[in-house]
């Protein structure tokens, strides 16, 4: 049966995930996911998308891209055949180390998209990893709060949908659920 096309358009946002076959690890160790990270900063800047934000697990990668003139499919099979190389070249493996095809769902509107992102952020802290997202070192949230810069997220797209002070406005969207709600996975 063949795969049904993903819905796309000139600057189509999507929360990707990406899994490990058979829930394996996909980072062994913080080398591997320096190299996920500098190849996702190629393939996107290859294809000329925008990353909001980013978590890196052990076994999956959570990423919400927001795409341009190019189909998502073109920089997500430049970024998952260079890593599986890479990593297989690496661990002396053959084979796939994703469990099929990524998952992209198509973000529809704003709201949409700052739950995403809320939601990527707190990945660590549902997995019991860290106590706070601040506390992750693999995921943007570090960029949100100033702590890090590079050129691999963009954090304004999302932090200028709130007031002033911007940061602590998006701290407090995001950290509100483990004060308030609790985490559910």
């Amino acid at each position: 049966m063949p795969r049904k096309p993903r819905h796309w358009y000139p600057g189509a946002t999507y929360h990707i995930t990406c899994r490990g076959n058979h829930r394996q690890d996909i980072f062994k160790d913080a080398k591997d996911r320096q190299v996920y990270l500098a190849q996702l900063l190629q393939a996107k800047e290859d294809h000329s998308c925008t990353i909001l934000s980013y978590c890196l697990m052990t076994n999956h990668v959570h990423l919400q891209v927001e795409t341009s003139h190019v189909e998502l499919w073109h920089m997500m099979k430049q970024l998952n055949q260079r890593y599986v190389l890479y990593f297989n070249r690496k661990y002396d493996l053959v084979g796939r180390l994703f469990q099929g095809r990524y998952r992209a769902e198509l973000i529809k509107d704003l709201a949409g998209g700052l739950a995403v992102s809320r939601y990527i952020h707190l990945n660590p802290v549902v997995a019991a990893m860290v106590k706070t997202p601040s506390a992750y070192p693999w995921s943007s949230y570090r960029n949100f709060m100033g702590l890090r810069f590079d050129s691999l997220v963009w954090p304004e797209r999302i932090l200028d949908h709130f007031p002033q002070p911007r940061q602590k406005q998006y701290r407090t969207y995001v950290e509100q659920v483990l004060e308030n709600e609790g985490l559910q996975e």
